[in-house]
């Protein structure tokens, strides 16, 4: 059954869906009066609803039953990356989102080859978002993670201070054979509690923004004994993250 993410709740047991989603349900998926869809309302409840009602610029859904589901991860899992080359950064929203992740922020890094272009932002930004919405209604959740606009790397520092535990992935800390922080670190949270983890670009965290990420409280942590690629690395933590509380317990 197709999932929707609307603009707004329900009115007197009625959800309006247009724009994007809209043209999805008539041009795309075909649907007719009377077929069933699932609305998620911006709350995060959703709802089975049936098709009342279609219009050159709108569907009508009458909410049949709304359900009971929790499909997000535990604890809020934010994701930073040093800007990668080409669709890289896409992979990762898209994948992560499957995963559970709930924010992304991408940085500029010393070594990120990829220079943000501030008159491109608009578009980037509603692009990942997009792929984000999508990734979101494609595994169920019932949350779109955030995408933030790109943070200088100064600036990534500053944002981490609302966080209650973070880390950043280092690939010297895994040849060195650090196994403890990532994990300790996952027994240390709580149901509820916030988790931001920095990951660098293509050529790793400089020795200055190591130094610095230390300085602001970040504790730097390997994910075994592989170095992982910069698109690789987010997936890899979720997973684990997502075993730790959701499988293993």
């Amino acid at each position: 059954m197709q999932r929707y993410f609307v603009d707004q709740g329900a009115s007197d047991g009625r959800f309006f869906i247009t724009g994007d989603d809209y043209y999805h349900i008539v041009k795309v998926m075909r649907m007719h009066i009377g077929e069933s869809i699932i609305c998620v309302a911006p709350e995060g409840n959703s709802a089975v609803c049936r098709l009342a009602e279609i219009t050159d610029e709108r569907v009508v859904a009458d909410v049949v039953q709304w359900k009971e589901e929790n499909s997000e991860l535990p604890i809020s899992v934010t994701i930073a990356s040093g800007l990668p080359k080409g669709d890289k950064l896409e992979w990762i929203i898209q994948k992560g989102t499957e995963l559970g992740a709930h924010q992304f922020i991408p940085y500029t890094a010393q070594r990120s080859v990829v220079k943000w272009d501030e008159k491109k932002a608009a578009k980037k930004l509603e692009r990942w978002q997009k792929i984000a919405k999508e990734a979101a209604e494609q595994s169920h959740r019932t949350a779109v993670p955030e995408i933030i606009s790109p943070l200088r790397f100064k600036d990534l520092l500053t944002y981490g201070e609302k966080f209650q535990y973070k880390l950043a992935a280092f690939e010297e800390e895994s040849r060195n054979g650090e196994i403890s922080v990532f994990s300790s670190t996952l027994q240390q949270i709580k149901k509820g509690e916030s988790l931001l983890i920095v990951f660098g670009p293509e050529g790793g965290l400089s020795a200055e923004e190591v130094q610095a990420l230390k300085e602001h409280g970040f504790l730097l942590c390997g994910l075994g004994p592989r170095i992982l690629r910069t698109e690789t690395a987010p997936l890899y933590s979720l997973a684990a993250i997502s075993y730790h509380f959701e499988l293993l317990r």
